[in-house]
């Protein structure tokens, strides 16, 4: 959840929606993001809306305490947006900050929310991502039982070098724990995420990175290489010379260490799905994140939280207390919206599922966008597989180039 909203036109302060983005509200694939802002400490790469408690205060809505009825409150005023259509969930996803700085009870009783105001689908997938030290056992159980069945630990390196650049405070050999607890605890799927490319990180680091998480038989791994943002504690160390090497990621470092990871995951069983994402099995796939890549609908709940209904964007205020405090007067916590222009949402279709592994369908694209693709095929960009005939989808080299691959479909 990116720190810096974007430029946008004011939302109604009831926060409804032109009557052309309510139409197909229900037959497409529906699902929640929560956003808590809240973490221990801010990691030094992070340029996500969060807050720790010194950032707070205990100003009015800034407390974990009643964060959750804000929440709720927000869910509510969705169901009232979106009028008596029937919209079951598919997907909720809690991300951060830390969700599970929260207590169990009250990421589970947002869950009881959406399914009282909406409903759930059989089989719903629930996930909340955690960090390694934010849990255990009995909070997980706690989780599980409330109807939580997938898990997202925060790993990022097994090197506490590495971890110590990154500002992670976690002791790595914490994460085999926490992934075994999460399995007794009933996890139907549990996943990690890494980051690669962190300053002094080298190959043989990020080889016993991606060991361990492996050792932990996860059905789901991202990895994703390390962005120095600026404004960030890394960014400015970067800037300044004062992390190890003296400078930031380097390309080719990260082009090898994205081939090591491939390479290492697919023979270990986990298949690439998008271009950061590998997963055992379908099921095990990210299906809160596929409603994204695929420009399905969702609505975004909490601080500085984006949503997309029917072509229209929008986000809400940065800040807990403003956020709570609209939602207390019965206001829509919206700060901006947008809504897409056809072409916009076809250039975003272009961007988003040239990433993933079934592909963007070839009739998406203009003259020119297939005009390019026997020369992305030529330059092995491009899969000349079964595929190709009807889908554009990225060779193993592809994936490192995909946004230039991107440019030359939209050119």
């Amino acid at each position: 959840m990116p720190s810096v909203l974007p430029e946008g036109e004011p939302a109604p302060a009831d926060g409804s929606l032109p009557a052309t983005a309510l139409e197909g509200v229900g037959k497409r694939p529906f699902g929640f993001y929560v956003h808590v802002p809240f973490c221990t400490v801010r990691c030094g790469y992070c340029d996500f809306n969060t807050y720790t408690a010194t950032d707070l205060g205990d100003g009015p809505g800034a407390s974990r305490d009643t964060y959750v009825d804000a929440a709720i409150a927000e869910v509510r005023q969705a169901r009232r947006v979106l009028g008596d259509v029937d919209v079951p969930v598919h997907t909720v996803f809690f991300g951060g900050g830390t969700p599970t700085l929260l207590p169990a009870s009250d990421l589970t009783r947002l869950v009881e929310a959406i399914d009282a105001e909406f409903g759930l689908v059989e089989g719903v997938e629930v996930t909340t991502e955690s960090n390694p030290d934010s849990v255990d056992a009995a909070a997980l159980a706690r989780l599980r039982d409330g109807g939580v069945n997938r898990i997202s630990f925060g790993m990022q390196s097994s090197v506490p070098h590495v971890l110590r650049v990154l500002d992670r405070t976690h002791d790595p050999e914490r994460v085999p724990r926490v992934v075994q607890w999460a399995r007794e605890a009933g996890f139907e799927q549990v996943s990690l995420d890494l980051i690669y490319g962190t300053p002094g990180e080298s190959l043989a680091d990020w080889s016993a990175s991606l060991g361990a998480a492996l050792a932990c038989g996860p059905d789901h791994l991202s990895a994703y290489s390390l962005i120095v943002e600026e404004g960030t504690a890394l960014g400015r160390r970067v800037r300044r010379g004062e992390v190890p090497g003296g400078r930031g990621p380097d390309d080719d470092d990260l082009a090898d260490k994205y081939l090591l990871a491939d390479e290492t995951l697919q023979r270990a069983g986990l298949g690439w799905y998008e271009v950061s994402n590998w997963a055992r099995t379908p099921r095990a796939a990210c299906h809160h994140n596929l409603l994204y890549w695929t420009g399905a609908d969702w609505w975004g709940v909490g601080p500085g939280a984006h949503s997309h209904v029917g072509g229209v964007r929008w986000w809400n205020v940065k800040h807990p207390a403003a956020y709570a405090g609209r939602l207390h007067r019965d206001t829509s916590p919206a700060h901006g919206r947008e809504v897409l222009a056809e072409e916009t949402r076809r250039v975003e279709r272009v961007l988003l599922e040239t990433r993933l592994r079934q592909g963007l369908p070839v009739e998406v694209l203009h003259a020119a966008g297939s005009e390019a693709l026997p020369g992305l095929v030529r330059r092995g960009l491009v899969d000349a597989g079964p595929l190709a005939a009807d889908r554009v989808v990225l060779s193993v080299t592809g994936r490192l180039l995909a946004d230039a691959v991107v440019r030359e479909l939209l050119d």
